[in-house]
């Protein structure tokens, strides 16, 4: 399969960033994209909602759905799967890219942004695979995508931000359980991160760090596309790094993604990158 053309893909917090833009690279292929998020109302601090992104969708060649959804909560997610299947007629990909972020350390963890990252990360990945899983089993070519790092269990890690570490390893955790039940049933559960920190709203939540050292989400959402057009019988069960999967599809030039291709490029976390800690002196 190489591209997405009539596949109904269903993504969490996609009303901007990382999630926007896979959206928008499947509907260039002519998808049909559930955009399940809570934003439906312009915020001048966030820009984007349901409703421009599903515009946004359409305009790119896709056809869009504007769901408003918060993944906490059971209900919600139920009803908007099965909005999507009453539109659609089904689904075929679920995109687990929705995340709350606090890179703080325990005493400055209050417990409700606690809280917050387990209910929506791991949570929310575990409750939106259980409500599309019945419908991925009816897909030609079924994928569940997370955006989680490959396991980590360095202290390094964990001492800056248990409760962030937690939450983020509980949807790679998710990831490597689901991949082991639904695999050998034909449906890829993989993971995805990237190598550098991508420029999106969650840099404000990561202080000190500078735009022009990130790449730009599209790049995530090329490597999203190479996985989700794989044979889901034949490849599952991977974590995977943004510019490896795109290496292996052949590109060799990372500038087109850079924000400012003079600028050193900063690792992501949960990665130990030997490459990009030396370019960057440390």
């Amino acid at each position: 399969m190489s591209d997405l053309r009539g596949k109904t893909l269903f993504i969490t917090g996609a009303s901007r960033g990382i999630g926007l833009a896979i959206a928008l690279r499947a509907a260039r292929d002519g998808a049909n994209v559930a955009i399940a998020a809570k934003s439906s109302v312009p915020n001048p601090k966030l820009p984007g909602t349901i409703h421009s992104a599903a515009a946004e969708v359409d305009a790119a060649g896709g056809k869009g759905l504007a769901l408003q959804c918060d993944i906490r909560e059971e209900d919600q997610v139920k009803a908007a799967v099965a909005a999507t299947v009453e539109r659609f007629g089904g689904i075929d990909i679920l995109v687990n890219n929705a995340s709350a972020i606090w890179l703080r350390g325990a005493l400055d963890t209050p417990m409700k942004r606690f809280d917050l990252m387990q209910q929506v990360n791991a949570r929310g990945t575990f409750l939106c695979s259980q409500a599309c899983l019945p419908h991925l089993l009816d897909s030609a070519n079924p994928h569940i995508l997370t955006l989680a790092p490959p396991p980590n269990l360095d202290p390094k890690w964990w001492g800056p931000h248990t409760g962030y570490t937690l939450a983020k390893m509980g949807m790679s955790f998710v990831t490597l359980g689901l991949a082991a039940e639904f695999g050998p049933r034909g449906v890829a559960v993989n993971a995805l991160w990237p190598r550098t920190v991508i420029a999106t709203d969650a840099l404000k939540m990561i202080p000190g760090t500078e735009p022009s050292k990130c790449r730009t989400p599209e790049i995530m959402a090329d490597a999203a596309h190479a996985v989700l057009s794989r044979d889901s019988w034949h490849f599952s069960g991977n974590f995977l790094i943004d510019e490896t999967v795109l290496r292996e599809k052949g590109v060799t030039d990372f500038s087109q993604y850079a924000v400012d291709p003079s600028q050193p490029l900063l690792p992501d976390l949960f990665l130990d990158d030997p490459e990009l800690e030396e370019a960057l002196g440390r």
